[in-house]
């Protein structure tokens, strides 16, 4: 196996003299040929041959990241906003785990707007990019209660869709009766028409209110003076919605008619608080709130990489004229350069030293300053809980990652697992995974938590197996090997676990405990008695309580998922020559066995793979008096 570069310099210095002084992309692979870093540069060699320069000040996670570096390959572009614009696309594609910068956050709301859907819904979410690639996502906001007035408002003023699923076949609900959808069940609009209208209520999350105005005022005159007065008096009501929306949010700087956005941060050891303020027409239209590790890069790089990360998800015209920052940033002409060829326009990006543009930096700075605040209290909160519970287990350091296992059921039916995890003492719901158990000895009437669990260990840590040497390093920072694993119940679920465990030569690389419920009490393996100062109220317990919690959460709701997709089927299960697949279409399509049931002929013979013969054959299965008739 080869050598990495940091310790090969004849290999080394080969390989830079090889990247050429150009604009350009580079790539960084580790021992196993996978992409683990991707930046971009001006001048690539020079760029490249900073990271191997042991003068070279380094963030701890760059420098861990170069110490991997077994090779190194690049891309050369016509220009350094090209490069800006291939490194983002090259990151989505390969997602390096050292350009991971920004934190996903789950306490701050985004908006979304569902273009995949003929009909496109808007809804506030906490989790981004869970649907079509084609919809959009406005955010992450920091103010969520004038989020939510914000959207109220919104639905009020113009005619949206309210419901992601029809209450009624054949008729629209009471939300058109009272003018607050078009009727979009009953396809009363056009798609056509429907995006038009979606398309306004965008420009609002875009800041581009005024805009909106300008054009709904054009309308209103052109309306009154065509003596459509209804029609009028409707544009004039939506004006004073828009004008009343921020009406209190004036920030007093020149130039009320340019766009700008303004970014500052604040920072500990740990975390770093972004905040990005957009003022459109003078007017504070969104406060934007970002995370990011503090080691991940240096302060005015994490600037940098904040904003092209939040530009490569706008739109143009949601791009300001004025960007201002609190840093000088590194690359700010590549920036720069990159944001003028998508807006089609001149942006300018700067530092402003005094006056009003200063204080407004020191604002929004400050803005940043209270959200860390906020942020080391609840991880002095975190870290209190971890050191107690690393005590009350005896580790020889804090436990970084721990998941928590359960098991749910009724009486054996729809037998299932959860794995959660929490990170640092903080959910990290990516890392989430649900199991359907397989054993065959378990189902209706007769249960087994035991064998249920054992399953699911086996399944979690087949591909640890490498691990049962306890000196061989973990391979990389990466690893989803967890510092503590907590069962869900007493003695006898651990015993099962700790036997499987054994198996695969893991005892001595995991520590693994249970948590009872009655008492709240920590069990041991090959300990007949609970763990002495396991108090409930121990901060340690508390943390182990809520893992616990959110396990059982977890379990319970795909539990009750999985038997809602169970009782649909058995209705269809009945109808011969509807087999599985056939089944998940028709339910895709209806979305509950009662929707099918209303359908008429032709609609089902509509669904994919559903012929007219088929059809009838499952519509007469719903109405057999019908049918004798």
């Amino acid at each position: 196996m080869t050598e990495p570069l940091l310790q090969d310099s004849e290999k080394l210095q080969a390989r830079l003299k090889e990247i050429p002084l150009e604009a350009g992309v580079y790539f960084m692979r580790d021992r196993h040929d996978g992409v683990i870093y991707i930046g971009k540069s001006k001048a690539l060699r020079n760029r490249v041959r900073s990271y191997f320069r042991s003068s070279q000040d380094l963030s701890p996670r760059i420098a861990m990241m170069v110490q991997l570096v077994h090779e190194i390959e690049f891309i050369v572009t016509d220009s350094e906003a090209e490069a800006l614009a291939l490194e983002a696309n090259l990151i989505k594609q390969y997602q390096p785990y050292y350009n991971v910068l920004l934190k996903d956050d789950k306490k701050y709301p985004y908006v979304c707007i569902t273009w995949s859907e003929d009909y496109p819904r808007i809804f506030i979410t906490r989790k981004r990019k869970m649907g079509g690639t084609k919809d959009k996502y406005y955010g992450p906001y920091v103010d969520v209660f004038n989020l939510k007035r914000t959207l109220g408002i919104i639905k009020r003023a113009f005619p949206l869709r309210q419901k992601p699923i029809p209450m009624f076949k054949d008729r629209p609900c009471l939300n058109y009766d009272m003018g607050l959808c078009p009727g979009v069940c009953q396809e009363l609009i056009s798609p056509e028409e429907y995006h038009k209208i979606m398309v306004r209520v965008a420009m609002i999350f875009q800041g581009r209110s005024s805009e909106l105005i300008e054009t709904f005022t054009e309308k209103m005159e052109s309306a009154a003076e065509a003596l459509e007065f209804e029609k009028a008096a409707d544009l004039r009501d939506r004006i004073q919605v828009l004008q009343n929306l921020g009406a209190n949010q004036k920030v007093s700087l020149p130039d009320d008619t340019v766009s700008r956005d303004a970014i500052a941060m604040a920072q500990d050891e740990q975390h770093t608080c972004i905040q990005l303020f957009q003022i459109r027409a003078g007017r504070l239209v969104g406060r934007l709130a970002f995370v990011a590790d503090s080691q991940s890069d240096l302060p005015e790089a994490i600037l940098q990489r904040t904003l092209e990360a939040h530009y490569q998800n706008c739109d143009p015209v949601e791009i300001p004229n004025e960007v201002h920052t609190q840093l000088e940033l590194p690359e700010v002409e590549i920036l720069q350069a990159w944001l003028s060829d998508r807006k089609g326009r001149k942006v300018v990006i700067a530092t402003p030293q005094r006056q009003l543009k200063a204080e407004l930096i020191e604002m929004v700075e400050r803005n940043a300053q209270y959200e860390l605040a906020r942020i080391q209290k609840q991880s002095d909160r975190n870290l209190q809980g971890l050191e107690d519970l690393a005590e009350i287990l005896n580790l020889d350091s804090l436990p970084h990652r721990i998941e928590g296992y359960d098991i749910s059921h009724i009486q054996g039916s729809d037998a299932v697992a959860s794995q959660v995890v929490f990170i640092d003492g903080i959910p990290a719901k990516q890392h989430y995974r649900h199991y359907k158990i397989r054993n065959p000895d378990i189902q209706t009437g007769h249960s087994d938590d035991f064998a249920s669990l054992a399953e699911v260990i086996a399944r979690r840590f087949k591909n640890h197996t490498n691990f049962n040497n306890p000196q061989s390093p973990i391979p990389n920072p990466q690893n989803d090997f967890p510092d503590v694993v907590m069962i869900d119940g007493g003695k006898g679920q651990l015993s099962s676990v700790m036997k499987i465990i054994d198996k695969l030569g893991l005892r001595d690389r995991l520590t693994v405990i249970s948590l009872a419920k009655k008492r709240e009490e920590i069990f041991l393996p090959e300990q007949s008695e609970p763990l002495i100062g396991g108090d409930p109220e121990r901060a340690g317990v508390q943390v182990l309580r809520r893992l616990r919690d959110e396990a059982h959460r977890f379990a319970i709701t795909f539990h009750r998922k999985k038997r809602s997709q169970r009782m649909q089927r058995s209705h269809l299960d009945q109808i011969t020559g509807l087999g599985h697949h056939r089944q998940k279409v028709l339910l895709e399509k209806f979305h509950s066995v009662d929707y099918i049931r209303q359908a008429t002929v032709e609609q089902i013979a509509e669904t994919d793979g559903i012929g007219k013969k088929l059809a009838q054959h499952i519509y007469n299965h719903f109405h057999p008096v019908s049918n004798a008739q």
